[in-house]
C-alpha cells in the first residue's frame, strides 16, 4: 500500500488533523469529523497498517495517537516530490521567458 495514497485522501487528512498530538477513541474523533464511526475506524486501520498511527489499549477503550517520526518521513517523501515539481515548473517559465524575449516585436 503506497503510504502517500492513504495520506492524501481527504477524510484521513481530517483524521489525523484531529488527532494533532492528541490521543483519542474512534468515538471521539468520529464526533470531531463529519465521518461516521465505521468509516473512521476502516480509515485507522489504513492509517494504522503505513505506520503513522499507533494504538494503545486502555481498558476497553482503544486510543489513537499520531506517530510522528513516521508521519515525517512520509511528509518528507511529499516535499520532496513537490520540490521536484516546484524546480520543473520554474525551469518551464525560464524557458517560456527566453522565448518570449526571442519573438520579434509585432509593430
Amino acid at each position: 500500500m503506497d503510504p502517500l495514497q492513504v495520506v492524501t485522501e481527504p477524510r484521513r487528512r481530517e483524521i489525523l488533523q484531529v488527532l494533532g498530538d492528541a490521543e483519542l477513541a474512534a468515538g471521539e474523533i468520529a464526533a470531531q469529523t463529519e465521518v461516521s464511526f465505521s468509516a473512521v475506524s476502516q480509515h485507522l486501520a489504513k492509517l494504522l497498517e503505513i505506520g503513522v498511527v499507533e494504538v494503545r489499549r486502555d481498558g476497553r477503550h482503544r486510543l489513537y495517537r499520531t506517530n510522528q517520526q513516521r508521519l515525517a518521513e512520509v511528509t518528507g517523501a511529499l516535499q520532496s516530490m513537490w520540490s521536484a515539481d516546484v524546480e520543473r515548473l520554474a525551469r518551464i517559465a525560464e524557458l517560456a521567458e527566453r522565448h518570449e524575449d526571442d519573438r520579434p516585436e509585432d509593430r
